[in-house]
């Protein structure tokens, strides 16, 4: 009979969000800049785009520190929390996805924006422009909202983001490991925190330090 294995205890791993936290590259540059360019935004309402895991709700984060902004999700929506949503004169929605929202509370949260010259800031995986919404006046002003874009990230910033993934870990990883995951794995921030996650948990389970053959082990890479 093998022996037992050892639990690994699933543990929260805080990632920091604040501003010298926050990773830059080609990808993220552009919308880190309008972010920080608050309050001269070309519209007082902006919707941040981009796939899961690429900063979004950091960058969101960071505004909202600056700006004094409200942070709610966007399933969390609902005709009670309009009147006082915008009391901080910012406001930031996050997780915005396409038919998994109330259509008539994100039209009247747009239209206090407006008239109380407040800002909206949205988190959304899809642009906003393509969503299929049942409230017509509510497809005009996505339509019109201006957009930030986060692109996928290049070498550089994706290599800089899995060493700070296993930093938050308090897991000590070298060049040669960092490499080999970044040419190898699919090159998304999401798939990046689950296979860091997947290695501490694994290399926990097996007491066995992290290492470019343990790595190859565990996700079924070629070693070389």
């Amino acid at each position: 009979m093998a022996p037992p294995r050892q639990l690994a205890l699933t543990l929260e791993h805080a990632e920091s969000l604040d501003r010298e936290d926050f990773l830059t590259g080609p990808s993220n540059a552009a919308a880190l800049a309008l972010i920080e360019s608050w309050p001269d935004w070309p519209n007082r309402a902006l919707a941040l785009v981009g796939p899961e895991g690429c900063g979004k709700s950091h960058l969101a984060a960071i505004w909202a520190q600056t700006a004094g902004a409200r942070l709610v999700a966007a399933r969390a929506l609902d005709h009670s929390m309009v009147p006082a949503a915008l009391t901080t004169g910012a406001l930031v929605v996050e997780d915005l996805a396409s038919g998994e929202f109330d259509e008539r509370v994100l039209f009247h949260l747009l239209n206090l924006a407006r008239e109380d010259e407040a800002f909206l800031l949205l988190t959304t995986r899809t642009a906003p422009a393509g969503w299929n919404v049942m409230v017509r006046d509510l497809g005009s002003r996505l339509k019109s909202l201006p957009v930030i874009v986060m692109a996928p990230p290049d070498d550089a910033l994706f290599r800089a983001v899995l060493v700070k993934l296993f930093t938050d870990r308090q897991i000590a990883v070298d060049e040669n490991l960092i490499g080999y995951l970044a040419t190898r794995i699919e090159r998304s921030f999401a798939a990046a925190r689950e296979v860091v996650q997947r290695l501490d948990r694994e290399a926990l389970q097996r007491k066995r330090p992290l290492s470019r053959a343990l790595a190859a082990e565990i996700l079924h890479l070629p070693a070389t």
